[in-house]
C-alpha cells in the first residue's frame, strides 16, 4: 500500500473510533479482519498511526480548533508533503484544497491548556487533579507477564532464546517485563503455559490477598480469571477457589486459560454459598482509568453519569461481600482505576456502614510476601500508578471482619 491508501485507512478507523461508542482495539481488529489483503507492514503502520493520533487527540483537536478527523489529520501531517499523501492515488483521501492549505498556514502554536497538555477530557482532568499522573497515563505501557512454571531466570533465558527480551519486574517476584508490546501468538513459552499476561500491579494484588490452602475463597468478579489463576499458582495446586462473574462468556474463558497454564482447583459457581467465605475477592468492574496507557480511547467514552452508575454497582458488590464473608474473614476490594470515587471514597463509605471492619496492614503483608520496600504512603491501602510503581493505575484495600 502507498501512504495515501494507508492514511485513508487511518482516517476511516478514526472516524469510527471518535464516535466514542466502542473500544478502539475492537474497531481496529474488526477492520483488519475484514481486509485480509492488507499486508503485515501496512497493518503495523496503520495501527501505530491510529494509536498515536488517539494519544494526541486533544492536542490535535485544539490546534485544528475542530473535532473533524480530516482537519486533525491535516494538522498531524502538516510537516509532511501533503500532496504525496492526499489525492496521490485512487485509494488516497481527497487532495488538499487551496483553502485547506491557506487554513493550515493560519494556525498558531498556542500554549496548551493544562487538560489538553494532559490529553484528558476537562471534567476528568478536574476530578483527578494531577497533571503529572494524567500525562504518565498517556504514555505507552510496557508488556508484563507472570511466570507460571519454573524459576524466573530460566523463563527469561527461554524467552531470550525465542528472541524476546524481558527483565524482572521491580516488585513482583513472579513478574517479567518488556518495554514494548509483544506478539505472543508464536511464543512457545506462552503457548506452553510457562507465562501469562498480567500487569505487575495485578500480580501483587493477588499476592497480597494471601490465599492459602484450607481457606474457602470466592473470586466474585473473576472475569477471565487472571487473579484467581495467579492465586492458584501461588498455592501450588494445593488450594481451591470458587469463581463467579455475571458474564458466563468471560467465565468460560477461564477453562481454556487454565488448561493452557495447567492449573486446576477452581469451580465456577452461580450464587455465593450462604455459609460464607474466608476470603471474598472483589476485582470490581470499574472505569478502567488505570489502564488508559493501554486504552487511551477509553477516557473519551467515560461520562459523569456512567461513573456514578459504576460507583453504585461497586458499593452493591461491597455489601454482597460483607453478607457472605465469615466472621474473621477478609474482603479484598480492588479496581483498575485512578479515580478516588471508585477507590478511597468507596472504602471509607464501606467502613462507615460496618463498624466491625478493620483494614489489614498491607505494609506487613508486603514485607512477609515481597522483596523490596513498601512504596505506598498509607499502610492500609495500595495505590499503584505509572508514577509511583511503574504499573497500571490500581487500587487495593483489604478488610478483616471481626
Amino acid at each position: 500500500m502507498k501512504n495515501g491508501a494507508r492514511y485513508s485507512a487511518v482516517a476511516a478507523l478514526l472516524e469510527e473510533i471518535f464516535k466514542d461508542e466502542q473500544p478502539a482495539d475492537r474497531i481496529i481488529n474488526a477492520y483488519l479482519r475484514e481486509r485480509k489483503y492488507i499486508g503485515a507492514k501496512d497493518r503495523r503502520f496503520i495501527v501505530e498511526k491510529v494509536w498515536d493520533i488517539i494519544r494526541h487527540r486533544r492536542r490535535l483537536s485544539f490546534e485544528a480548533q475542530s473535532d473533524e478527523v480530516r482537519k486533525m489529520l491535516l494538522v498531524y501531517l502538516r510537516n509532511e508533503d501533503l500532496d504525496l499523501i492526499f489525492g496521490a492515488d485512487v485509494y488516497a483521501l481527497p487532495a488538499v484544497t487551496k483553502e485547506e492549505k491557506k487554513w493550515l498556514k493560519t494556525l498558531r502554536d498556542d500554549i496548551y491548556p493544562p487538560d489538553v497538555e494532559a490529553e484528558t477530557p476537562h471534567w476528568l482532568f478536574e476530578k483527578v487533579g494531577d497533571q503529572a499522573l494524567l500525562r504518565a497515563m498517556n504514555e505507552t505501557a510496557p508488556a508484563d507477564l507472570r511466570i507460571n512454571s519454573g524459576m524466573r531466570e530460566g523463563v527469561l533465558a527461554k524467552l531470550r532464546g525465542e528472541g524476546l527480551f524481558f527483565r524482572k519486574t521491580p516488585y513482583s517476584p513472579i513478574g517479567i517485563r518488556a518495554d514494548e508490546r509483544v506478539n505472543l501468538n508464536n511464543c512457545m513459552a506462552y503457548q506452553g503455559g510457562e507465562v501469562d499476561v498480567q500487569d505487575e500491579s495485578s500480580q501483587i494484588a493477588a499476592i497480597l490477598c494471601e490465599a492459602r490452602p484450607g481457606l474457602k475463597i470466592l473470586d466474585y468478579c473473576a472475569g477471565a480469571g487472571g487473579k484467581a489463576l495467579t492465586m492458584l499458582y501461588l498455592m501450588q495446586g494445593k488450594g481451591k477457589i470458587f469463581v463467579h462473574d455475571v458474564s458466563r462468556e468471560r467465565l468460560e474463558a477461564i477453562r481454556s486459560r487454565a488448561a493452557r497454564l495447567g492449573l486446576g482447583g477452581f469451580e465456577i459457581v452461580g450464587e455465593p454459598d450462604e455459609s460464607g467465605y474466608d476470603l471474598f475477592v472483589i476485582d470490581a468492574p470499574c472505569s478502567g482509568s488505570g489502564t488508559w496507557r493501554r486504552s487511551p480511547d477509553a477516557k473519551f467514552r467515560l461520562a459523569p453519569g456512567k461513573l456514578n452508575e459504576i460507583v453504585s454497582i461497586q458499593r452493591q458488590l461491597l455489601e454482597t461481600a460483607y453478607k457472605y464473608t465469615k466472621s474473621g474473614g477478609r474482603i479484598a476490594y480492588m479496581t483498575c482505576s485512578i479515580l478516588r470515587d471508585e477507590n478511597q471514597d468507596n472504602a471509607e463509605w464501606f467502613e462507615v456502614r460496618h463498624s466491625d471492619l478493620k483494614r489489614v496492614n498491607l505494609r506487613e503483608v508486603w514485607e512477609r510476601r515481597l522483596d523490596g520496600r513498601y512504596p505506598f504512603e498509607r499502610d492500609d491501602e495500595a495505590v499503584f500508578s505509572p508514577l509511583k510503581t511503574g504499573t497500571d493505575g490500581f487500587y487495593q484495600v483489604i478488610f478483616q471482619k471481626s
